[in-house]
């Protein structure tokens, strides 16, 4: 599979997943309507884990335009490749809004709500204060990529064996997982956490151009919040971890 392939795949399940949690926690008539914030943040990190486990082995799994601009700040990843991942993230992050749309159209109608509708696909704020907000998804993103620039891949030696390896395979993903539950646990609260501009703008786009039913704006005034927060967060991590370094 190559690293765009990869992006975009683990993007869309990531997208796929966790607007299902969105929808299945929101929606009219749904099994899990009204699950709460709890099943929301624990949901959205197990989905960040199933994409991060698949794209992982091939392109290191960014998944987040935030994280490959991080990345490439900290000397990590090429400059020159950051446009092919966040592109391949943009895709991945429609198709996934997409298919959260086609799988929950029904309940889509059957909810009134615009509001609600649009937070199936996007984020939006608690309380609307701009540079608050952007304050907010900043620090949670500098959490992220802070955090994950000091991630440690488990090593193995022994006398006697040359090249002797051992990991933990889809396990190296939960680790991830459990980095974005406890961001939303904490910090979600404020503004829904996007921590991620591809997260937001994908499937806000997808929310714009597809027909769903009584559906209202898609706050495009607010829009640029989860995509310059994230952004922010992720350089001053990498800028600060170069420092510490």
């Amino acid at each position: 599979m190559s690293e765009f392939t990869a992006e975009l795949i683990g993007t869309m399940l990531l997208i796929l997943l966790g607007g299902s949690v969105n929808a299945n926690t929101s929606l009219k008539a749904t099994y899990g309507n009204s699950s709460g914030w709890i099943v929301t943040s624990l949901g959205w990190g197990f989905s960040v884990y199933v994409g991060v486990a698949v794209a992982g082995p091939f392109s290191g799994a960014h998944l987040n335009p935030a994280v490959s601009i991080g990345l490439a700040t900290a000397g990590k990843f090429a400059w020159s490749s950051v446009w092919l991942f966040v592109s391949a993230q943009m895709i991945g992050a429609m198709l996934g809004a997409f298919l959260v749309w086609f799988n929950f159209r029904t309940h889509f109608d059957a909810t009134s709500d615009k509001g609600t509708k649009l937070g199936i696909f996007c984020t939006g704020p608690a309380i609307k204060n701009m540079f608050t907000n952007l304050i907010n998804e900043a620090t949670g993103t500098f959490v992220l990529v802070f955090v994950v620039l000091y991630f440690t891949q488990p090593e193995f030696s022994a006398d006697g064996i040359e090249n002797g390896k051992i990991g933990l395979g889809s396990l190296g993903a939960l680790p991830v997982a459990l980095l974005v539950v406890v961001i939303g646990l904490g910090l979600g609260g404020t503004t829904g956490y996007a921590i991620n501009p591809a997260r937001d703008l994908g499937p806000r786009i997808v929310h714009t151009i597809m027909p769903i039913k009584d559906k209202g704006d898609s706050n495009w005034g607010y829009a640029w919040i989860p995509i310059a927060g994230p952004i922010a967060g992720g350089v001053l991590a990498a800028l600060l971890a170069g420092l510490l370094a």
